[in-house]
């Protein structure tokens, strides 16, 4: 039986069973922690030579031996491949100590693999945090592009799916910007949570070597360091929140991907998906089906799954440390990877998209979307809002019967149902006095998006520079 390369056995006299082995061993997952866990070993290292527990020689040789280590993985991550270890400390420890020798055993002094986990694993999200925000950042530079492009573009915006009030295609553009946005600053906002130093508090308790923690976590860029030990080891918290962070930044795509899905159907005709993020079927040749946008509604339901699947992972454990919170890592990095390329997958399917303007502005002037405008006219000329909403609905119940839409009726025939409608009410009825009488601040009047367009354009060419 061929015995892992654990970082623990002697208490152990008998060998362990290798189904249970295979069933214990992580390093297929946690070996993404690579690097992470190798910086902070640097950082955990340095601790110890200011504590005296490492001479200079020993810090400096422990030291390049990692960088040694972290090169050689760089350079050929086929290295990762090996079903010999636990995880990816034992993993570490051990070709520390192949290549140093009795000293490469010094360095787990004042750490456990539960401090030691915690800060790889911190280390690697704020990282990919980091990288999230971005990739949102690049999502909303294409909804910009789109709304600048097709500025005058009008479209009807729905409310339970029935068509309501008409709308410009960039004030749509800009609605899933704000959400974006939001997704935005909760990463962020999560992010300074991630970022505390865990390393130094051990198992449980803490240390006994007198480790300067701010000194570690100043190594390590991190802002401040935990103040319980047994918390630190045993705290998800953030894993759970960036999951959750991930989960509605899914939800948010899937809904872009539906009105998509939707406005590509033959019965709304708005938009084609280019052929690049579209496929075929099998038996049906013409067909053109959206599934890139089918797949992001189909995987934010697993990002959903894995945010349950962490909360119900701890709900009911004990402090401290527990081994079923190896099951954390699998569910955040899924998370990051379906997160990260849905959000690439629809900046891409953006991109890519064709507006059939005459399809839309046919639609928003279809369906009596001027019908809260006319309401609206009867309240400046002095009829209580109540009031002109019965008005409207019985005259938009008089225009289905004979077909027809509100500006074509006469304006005797308007009069019978208001004597205060005048002739300026085809003025009011037209679909430009329709979109530009929503002026306030939020609407859809062209002049009040082309304002909100130019500012986030002007943010977004700022953060382009300073991340340049």
């Amino acid at each position: 039986m061929k015995k892992d390369k654990n970082l623990w056995g002697g208490r152990f006299s008998g060998a362990t069973n290798e189904r249970f082995a295979r069933f214990n061993r992580s390093f297929n997952i946690d070996a993404r922690l690579i690097f992470a866990d190798i910086r902070a070993s640097i950082a955990h290292c340095e601790g110890l030579r200011a504590a005296g527990v490492l001479n200079s020689r020993e810090s400096k040789k422990i030291t390049e031996a990692l960088l040694k280590l972290e090169a050689a993985i760089s350079k050929n991550a086929s290295l990762l491949e090996s079903d010999d270890f636990e995880d990816v400390h034992s993993f570490i420890e051990s070709k520390l100590v192949a290549d140093i020798g009795e000293l490469g055993k010094k360095l787990h002094t004042g750490r456990s693999r539960n401090d030691q986990v915690a800060t790889a694993f911190r280390l690697w999200l704020r990282e990919k945090i980091d990288e999230l925000c971005d990739e949102i950042k690049e999502l909303q530079g294409a909804f910009l592009s789109s709304a600048k492009t097709n500025f005058n573009a009008v479209m009807p915006g729905y409310t339970h799916l029935q068509r309501a009030q008409p709308i410009l295609w960039a004030h749509w553009c800009l609605a899933y910007y704000e959400m974006l946005e939001r997704d935005v600053e909760r990463l962020r906002d999560t992010r300074r949570r991630v970022n505390v130093l865990p390393l130094g508090s051990a198992a449980l308790a803490g240390n006994s070597f007198g480790i300067d923690r701010a000194l570690v976590a100043k190594k390590l860029d991190f802002e401040s360091v935990s103040q319980n030990s047994l918390d630190a080891v045993s705290d998800r918290d953030f894993a759970i929140e960036f999951v959750g962070d991930c989960a509605l930044a899914m939800m948010h795509l899937s809904r872009f991907a539906e009105d998509l899905i939707l406005y590509s159907t033959k019965e709304f005709g708005f938009v084609e998906p280019g052929d690049d993020v579209s496929t075929g079927s099998s038996l049906m040749p013409q067909k053109k089906n959206p599934d890139s946008l089918e797949l992001i509604r189909g995987k934010s339901a697993r990002v959903f799954g894995h945010h349950a699947a962490l909360l119900s992972l701890m709900k009911g454990l004990p402090l401290a440390y527990n081994k079923d919170m190896q099951e954390d890592k699998e569910a955040v990095f899924d998370s990051f990877d379906t997160a990260r390329e849905s959000i690439a997958i629809s900046r891409i399917v953006l991109e890519s998209i064709k507006l059939d303007s005459k399809k839309m502005l046919a639609a928003a002037t279809n369906g009596f979307l001027n019908a809260t405008e006319l309401a609206d006219y009867l309240v400046r000329k002095g009829v209580a809002f109540r009031w002109s909403h019965e008005i409207v609905g019985k005259l938009v119940l008089f225009a289905l019967k004979t077909s027809r839409e509100l500006s074509d009726l006469s304006l005797s025939e308007m009069k019978k149902f208001s004597s205060v409608i005048e002739k300026d009410v085809y003025d009011t009825l037209s679909l430009e006095a329709t979109l530009k009488n929503k002026r306030s601040i939020g609407g859809t009047a062209p002049a009040i998006v082309k304002k909100r367009l130019g500012e986030l354009i002007r943010k977004h060419l700022v953060t382009k520079k300073k991340q340049g």
